[in-house]
C-alpha cells in the first residue's frame, strides 16, 4: 500500500488528495489556537495560576456525596435547585482549598513523607488493637474510593493548608479594657422613671359607615394570590430499584400522553395513576395535601397559569403538577370586610387619644421635671419593665425623656442613672471567650479575603457552561 502510494505521488490526483490529508492533520493542530484554546480545555476555574478541571471536581463530588446518606443523595438528584446549591458548594469548597494550598507553596512549606507516613500512622480507622494495620488501611481505602496515592496527596493538602492557617486561627488575648466594657455593656443596671398610658383608657363610640369607609381607605385588606391545581402522582418505592424503574416506566408514558395534549384526569386512569383536583389556595395557607409539600407548593406559585410541570421525583413517587388558575393578589370588597372594621376602628380611635395624653405628660415632663403618675424602678437589659421599654431604657442616653409604643399602650420614659455591672467571674470568662472568638473570626475572615486579591478566581465560562448543561 505504502509503496503504491508512493508511485503515484506524483499523479495530479495523488497530490490533491494528500494535501486534503496534510490540512486535515495541521487543522486539527490549529484548531485549539484557532478557537482561543476550548478545544480539549477541561478546566472549569482558574485560582491564580491553578487549574482546577472537571476531573478534579468530579472526583470531589464523588467524595462528597459518599459521605452523604441515601436520604441526602436523592434530595440532591430529585431537586434542581438542591443540585445547583450541591454544585456551587463543592466548586467553593475547591477554590478554597486551592487558595490555602497556593500560599502553603508560595510560602515554601513542605510536607516530607515521613510526616505524611506519620499521620497515617495515627488515625484510629488505621488501628487494630492499637497499632497500625495494612489490613485496615486498606480496607478504608477502598470503601471510601481514594487509592494510596490520592489519599497521601489529600493528606499532604490536609496538612499544607492547616500550617498556613495557623497563624491565622491561633487563639487572641482580648485586653481587659475591652472584656470590662463588654460585660458592663451587657449586664449594667438603669434607674428609670416610667408611667403607662393604655388604650383601654379611653372611650370611644361605635363608627358609621363614613367612618369605617374612610378607615379602610387608609388601611385596606389585601386577599393574597391564589392558585388552583390537578397533578398526577404514580406512587413507587423509591429505594427499591425495580419498583422504582416500574414506577418511572409508568411516569415516562404519562407524560408522554399529557404533552400529546390528552387531560391529566384521563391519562391517570388509562395508567392507574392517582388524579387529585386541589381547590384555590395561596402560598402561606398551602395545599392542605399531602403529596404537595412546602417545596412544591413554591414551585406551583412560580409556574404560569395553564402549564404543566416537568417530572418530579418525590420520596413516594412521580409526580406531575397543572396550575389550573390563577387569581392575583387583590384588594378585598369593603362590603366583604366591613363587619370586621368596627374593631379596628374603635383601637385606631383609642390609639389616637392615648397618644394625646402620652405627650401631654410628656410636654409636663420636660418642663417641670416631674412625671404624674410615673414610677421609679431598677432595670436590667431583661428585666424589670415591659420589653418595650427596657429596649429604650438601654438605647436613649441618661437624662433623655420619651414616648415608647408598646402593643396597646404608649410609656413615658425618664433615664435617671445608669448603674454598674455587678461583677461575676463566671461572666466576665464567658464574654473574655465571645470576644476572642469574634476576634480570630475577624482575622480569619481578612485573611481568606487577602487570599482571594493574591489568588483570584476565575469561572471558565466556555467549559462551565458546557459541563453542567442541563
Amino acid at each position: 500500500m505504502l509503496e503504491y502510494l508512493r508511485n503515484a505521488s506524483e499523479k495530479p490526483v495523488a497530490k490533491i488528495l494528500i494535501a486534503v490529508l496534510a490540512f486535515s492533520f495541521v487543522g486539527w493542530g490549529v484548531a485549539e489556537w484557532i478557537f482561543g484554546g476550548t478545544v480539549g480545555d477541561n478546566t472549569l476555574v482558574t485560582v491564580g495560576d491553578t487549574k482546577i478541571s472537571t476531573n478534579m471536581y468530579n472526583a470531589a463530588r464523588s467524595q462528597t456525596l459518599a459521605s452523604m446518606s441515601r436520604e441526602e443523595q436523592r434530595e440532591i438528584y430529585a431537586d434542581p435547585v438542591n443540585q445547583q446549591a450541591f454544585t456551587a458548594r463543592v466548586l467553593q469548597s475547591l477554590t478554597s482549598q486551592q487558595m490555602i494550598q497556593n500560599r502553603a507553596e508560595d510560602m515554601g512549606f513542605v510536607v516530607t513523607d515521613k510526616r505524611i507516613a506519620a499521620e497515617i500512622r495515627s488515625y484510629p480507622e488505621f488501628q487494630v488493637n492499637g497499632e497500625f494495620s495494612t489490613f485496615a488501611f486498606d480496607t478504608v481505602l477502598q470503601s471510601s474510593g481514594y487509592s494510596e496515592a490520592d489519599f497521601a496527596a489529600m493528606l499532604r493538602d490536609n496538612v499544607l493548608r492547616s500550617m498556613t492557617m495557623m497563624a491565622p486561627s491561633a487563639a487572641i488575648s482580648v485586653p481587659e479594657f475591652a472584656v470590662r466594657a463588654a460585660y458592663d455593656a451587657r449586664y449594667g443596671l438603669r434607674e428609670i422613671e416610667y408611667v403607662a398610658v393604655p388604650y383601654s383608657e379611653f372611650n370611644v363610640g361605635r363608627p358609621d359607615d363614613e367612618d369605617l369607609r374612610n378607615y379602610y381607605a387608609q388601611n385596606p385588606q389585601m386577599v393574597a394570590e391564589t392558585r388552583s391545581v390537578s397533578y398526577v402522582f404514580i406512587p413507587a418505592e423509591m429505594a427499591v430499584p425495580d419498583k422504582y424503574d416500574a414506577g418511572y416506566a409508568t411516569a415516562i408514558k404519562v407524560e408522554d400522553d399529557i404533552i400529546a395534549g390528552d387531560s391529566m384526569s384521563d391519562v391517570a386512569k388509562r395508567h392507574g395513576a392517582k388524579y387529585v383536583s386541589v381547590p384555590a389556595f395561596s402560598r402561606e395557607s398551602g395545599g392542605r395535601d399531602t403529596v404537595l409539600t412546602d417545596a412544591l407548593i413554591n414551585k406551583v406559585f412560580d409556574m404560569d397559569a395553564g402549564l404543566e410541570s416537568e417530572m418530579i421525583e418525590t420520596r413516594d413517587g412521580f409526580l406531575f403538577i397543572r396550575v389550573d388558575s390563577v387569581t392575583p393578589e387583590h384588594v378585598a370588597e369593603f362590603e366583604s370586610v366591613k363587619s370586621g372594621l368596627v374593631n379596628a376602628w374603635q383601637n385606631a380611635e383609642r390609639k389616637k387619644l392615648a397618644y394625646v395624653r402620652a405627650n401631654e405628660l410628656l410636654v409636663d415632663l420636660n418642663q417641670t421635671d416631674k412625671l404624674a403618675g410615673g414610677r421609679v424602678v431598677t432595670v436590667s437589659r431583661t428585666d424589670g419593665a415591659p420589653l418595650e421599654v427596657l429596649s429604650d431604657a438601654f438605647r436613649n442616653s441618661v437624662g433623655q425623656n420619651a414616648i415608647v409604643e408598646g402593643a396597646d399602650t404608649f410609656y413615658v420614659l425618664r433615664v435617671k442613672n445608669a448603674l454598674p455591672a455587678k461583677a461575676d467571674t463566671k461572666r466576665m470568662s464567658k464574654i473574655r471567650s465571645e470576644l476572642s472568638d469574634a476576634a480570630n473570626k475577624w482575622i480569619i475572615d481578612d485573611y481568606n479575603s487577602f487570599l482571594g486579591r493574591e489568588y483570584p478566581v476565575k469561572v471558565n465560562e466556555k467549559t462551565y457552561n458546557r459541563f453542567f448543561a442541563n
